[in-house]
């Protein structure tokens, strides 16, 4: 049984599970792909390269973060 004073209960996520979240986007990886949080239960999300959106995992932010590496690697060498 779910305990509702423990920290993972929240009504907010009860809304969000029935309304649907409120996305905020919280880092630009490349162009195309972002990351994205919601305002109300904080739960963290990215686009995949087909562009769905997926469940932002551990080694899926670790893959996000050397995208984000070498893009920007990629546009400073061809700016300069």
């Amino acid at each position: 049984m779910h305990n509702p004073t423990s920290p993972s209960f929240s009504i907010l996520r009860i809304v969000c599970h029935t309304v649907g979240h409120k996305y905020v986007k919280t880092r630009k990886i490349t162009n195309h792909i972002h990351e994205y949080k919601c305002k109300n239960c904080g739960r963290e999300v990215t686009e995949n390269p087909a562009g769905k959106i997926e469940l932002l995992t551990h080694k899926v932010k670790e893959v996000n973060n050397n995208v984000a590496a070498y893009f920007e690697k990629r546009s400073r060498r061809l700016t300069v």
